[in-house]
């Protein structure tokens, strides 16, 4: 990690950004996360519902057969993650939603 970073050094994650508030402002709001350990990735998390994941996948064209799938939170939450390349920046787009039934942690655990 370099630790002589600057913000200038952020530019593609904040055009990316600023590029998604012009083309996408109507979609839910996520979290937004920019950091120098990651200088050319910009995260949008949504934890209002996996739906609200699906909109920003499909406007972002991301293949659904890319997207990961896990549980945690003792089977409760489910996460879906995926990362895309949009205007210059990686986007990695996370989305958290409760789970209808429990599921079980541990593989066998039934």
């Amino acid at each position: 990690m370099n630790q002589n970073l600057t913000l200038d050094d952020l530019a593609a994650p904040m055009r990316a950004l600023r590029l998604l508030a012009v083309d996408f402002g109507h979609l839910p709001a996520p979290t937004v996360g920019l950091s120098p350990i990651y200088p050319n990735r910009l995260e949008l998390a949504l934890h209002s519902g996996l739906p609200d994941f699906e909109a920003w996948r499909e406007a972002l064209d991301a293949v659904p057969g890319d997207v990961e799938y896990r549980v945690q939170g003792d089977g409760r939450t489910g996460v879906l993650r995926t990362t895309v390349a949009y205007e210059g920046a990686e986007m990695e787009l996370v989305g958290y939603g409760d789970v209808a039934v429990p599921v079980l942690a541990e593989a066998g655990a039934a």
